[in-house]
């Protein structure tokens, strides 16, 4: 499974473990870099997925006051 293609909670948990690996220690220079970059494009696969969670919800909202509108 590619990158992209991961869910909020895989990319979460993917997220969580790296920033357990980095926070060990014991990693060399290059390795923790490479495990710094892997957190940086899993932190923005859970930001997109937030971000249209988001846009989710704001539709949602503005349909529903919409609606209320139309009782008035």
């Amino acid at each position: 499974m590619s990158n992209a293609e991961l869910g909020y909670e895989q990319a979460r948990d993917q997220l969580v473990e790296v920033v357990r690996e980095l926070e060990a220690g014991g990693k060399s220079l290059e390795e923790s870099l490479a495990l710094w970059e892997k957190g940086e494009r899993l932190a923005k696969i859970c930001e997109h997925h937030l971000e249209g969670a988001r846009e989710r919800i704001e539709t949602a909202l503005a349909s529903v006051e919409e609606g209320d509108d139309d009782s008035e």
